[in-house]
C-alpha cells in the first residue's frame, strides 16, 4: 500500500514538472541556458512578493498567452 502511495506521488510530481517545462517552451525560452531561466524566475518571484500590481500585470500577460493557444 505504501508503495502505491509513493508511486502515485512520484507520478504526480513528474506530471507537474512536465507541465512547468511546457511553460518554459510556451514562453519561447526553450533554448536559453538554465542559469538564465532560474535567474528570470527568481527575479520575478522577488518582484511579485508584496507587489499586487506587478502580480496582476504578469498574470494578465500569462492569461493572454493562454488565450492565444489557437493561433
Amino acid at each position: 500500500m505504501a508503495r502505491t502511495i509513493t508511486s502515485d506521488a512520484r507520478k504526480k510530481d513528474t506530471r507537474e514538472k512536465i507541465e512547468l517545462g511546457g511553460l518554459i517552451v510556451k514562453a519561447g525560452l526553450r533554448y536559453e541556458k538554465r542559469a538564465l531561466l532560474l535567474g528570470v524566475l527568481i527575479d520575478a518571484a522577488r518582484r511579485i512578493k508584496g507587489d499586487d500590481s506587478e502580480r496582476s500585470r504578469l498574470t494578465a500577460i500569462g492569461v493572454e498567452a493562454f488565450g492565444n493557444d489557437d493561433q
